[in-house]
């Protein structure tokens, strides 16, 4: 005759084989998605390399010369002039041509202070 105690096993028992079997339900669903998403992610990598070698491909100086040729009257294409990317005025000026502001002239430059542990710039945040 099964006691109190044996129907708390047997139930003790299925209960962990239920929980058992959804775990590994679970994680057989869950490695099954984990390689699905591994295949996507290998095809977009391939996807990728295979738009790169036809960007690669259609941008060889070559192919684009003859293709310049071949449409030339059509495209009435012309080399790019260096004043058409900057004029000389927008350029900026070499260091030794930079006007020095005024009250500055005579005085120490950043680079160099007298006082090396004296700084230049004060926010006012520290007393020394």
């Amino acid at each position: 005759m099964l006691k109190t105690f044996d129907f708390l096993m047997i139930g003790a028992m299925l209960t962990a084989a239920t929980v058992t079997y959804q775990i590994k339900h679970n994680t057989d669903n869950k490695a099954a998605e984990v390689r699905r998403l591994e295949a996507e992610i290998k095809l977009e990598k391939d996807t990728i390399d295979l738009l790169k070698a036809d960007r690669a491909l259609l941008t060889q100086p070559n192919r684009l010369e003859r293709l310049v040729q071949a449409y030339a009257a059509e495209l009435q294409l012309v080399p790019t002039e260096p004043n058409q990317l900057a004029r000389p005025m927008e350029l900026p000026m070499l260091k030794d041509q930079v006007p020095v502001p005024e009250g500055e002239e005579g005085s120490v430059s950043a680079a160099a202070p007298s006082d090396p542990i004296k700084d230049l710039i004060t926010t006012g945040s520290v007393d020394r």
